[in-house]
């Protein structure tokens, strides 16, 4: 199977990809009839489960009536989706351009900032991943972006809050946050206000930790966007449509953004779908000004009518208070109660169903169980720790030290205790390289 293929982030020759032929559910499963219990909704993506039949049906329906139109032309299913979505997000964004995912949602929302504020420099945090575009992975800030260097974008980076590691050795989230908006502010006035389009950030840190902001830090940042004239995205490709149990992860913290980027849980990536969802003075400025940037595949209808299908799914079977209940009460738990047993284990930090466990060669230092940016032999003991999850039947989201957990917000409470049992062994394997 990799032949003919050429597969993302991955040196090729060393590939041995998994042959997988099937899922529904919470799980997926290979050639060999091996089943694995996601852990990590494949990549932070299938929120509805795995061939859920009301999506299924409701994409068959789409491609019997109308299969494909383009962009430029109005289409009912699109209209619905966009009705839908705007009737969930908070305050008053109400206008939505439709991508084919979160990157190009990226791409777009900031060129709707420069165009809208006259500015070109762009803020991101150096703990991010928005995407491997041009300008998204310019933004990104994790090592992912190295090999695409120079990227050519405006961009300055800044420190977002991480109690576990802060970087100012705070000693408390209330701490941190005061910390992290001074540098923040301090960012801003070096680089010159009147130069500065946006600042995007990850509601919720994703790929590089899971890293819930501490009490007050958005409402800081929003009120330094404010001040400034700063364009505020919220980028919630990963954390939008019920990860943390709410509709978008902004409404767990009671901040407004500017701007909101979103894919993968929109519809579960049934079929490729992002969008940016605009506060109306942006989408404004061109009532009478054309916006220079579209894309033939936007809001596609098979996708859209995923879409639709997809929130019914959420409102009827009542997934978000799954999440935030059975988030709190079995993984938010049951993880606490693993790390109290394991001595690889520094910190438990996340929220619904979306959490991490970092890793550690000693708890008193909290010296990583890998280097930053660890490879080749280094990185031995996370791969060590991934194959003992997968040789178990789960399928984490592991990312650096992190043993990283985004199951679909349709597992059920004994599929999560059957995955945290899993979790309970691998740690074993990680407590092995504890250093006595």
């Amino acid at each position: 199977m990799v032949d003919h293929v050429f597969y993302p982030w991955s040196a090729q020759a060393e590939l041995n990809p998994a042959p997988i032929t099937g899922a529904f559910g919470s799980y997926f499963w290979d050639d060999t009839g091996k089943r694995y219990l996601d852990f990590s909704s494949q990549l932070v993506n299938v929120n509805i489960g795995h061939q859920h039949p009301d999506i299924v049906a409701a994409i068959v329906a789409q491609a019997q009536r109308l299969a494909t139109i383009s962009p430029t032309v109005a289409n009912d299913v699109r209209s619905e989706l966009a009705r839908l979505i705007v009737e969930r997000a908070p305050g008053e964004l109400n206008r939505i351009l439709f991508t084919t995912g979160g990157a190009e949602a990226v791409e777009h929302a900031v060129r709707l900032a420069r165009s809208y504020t006259g500015r070109t420099k762009m803020l991101a945090a150096y703990r991010s991943y928005h995407g491997g575009t041009g300008v998204a992975i310019g933004l990104t800030g994790e090592p992912r972006r190295w090999g695409a260097e120079p990227t050519n974008v405006d961009v300055v980076r800044f420190f977002g809050p991480y109690p576990y590691r802060s970087p100012w050795g705070t000693a408390g989230p209330e701490e941190e946050t005061a910390a992290a908006l001074a540098h923040l502010r301090q960012v801003i006035e070096l680089e010159g206000p009147q130069h500065i389009a946006g600042l995007i950030l990850e509601t919720v840190v994703g790929t590089n930790g899971v890293l819930v902001p501490p009490p007050g830090y958005l409402a800081g940042v929003r009120a330094l966007c404010d001040e400034f004239g700063i364009v505020y995205i919220a980028d919630e490709v990963m954390v939008g449509f019920g990860r943390v149990g709410e509709w978008f992860a902004v409404q767990a913290f009671g901040v407004e953004p500017d701007i909101i980027t979103f894919a993968k849980g929109v519809n579960s990536g049934y079929v490729p779908l992002g969008g940016v969802l605009m506060a109306e003075r942006i989408a404004q400025r061109y009532d009478h000004v054309v916006y220079p940037g579209g894309l033939t595949y936007a809001g596609h209808p098979l996708a859209c009518a995923a879409g639709v299908a997809s929130i019914a799914v959420f409102e009827r079977e009542g997934i978000l208070d799954h999440v935030r209940s059975v988030g709190a009460d079995v993984l938010g738990k049951g993880l606490r109660e693993l790390a109290a047993r394991h001595p690889s284990v520094g910190e438990v930090r996340g929220l619904g169903f979306f959490w991490a466990l970092e890793l550690v060669r000693d708890q008193r230092s909290g010296e990583p169980l890998i280097p930053f940016a660890a490879t080749g032999a280094d990185a031995e003991p996370m791969l060590a720790v991934t194959a003992a999850a997968k040789s178990r039947g789960l399928w984490p989201f592991n990312a650096g030290n992190r043993f990283q957990i985004a199951p679909p917000l349709t597992t059920t409470a004994d599929e999560l205790r059957t995955g945290l049992e899993i979790v309970d062994e691998v740690l074993d394997v990680a407590d092995g390289y504890v250093r006595n």
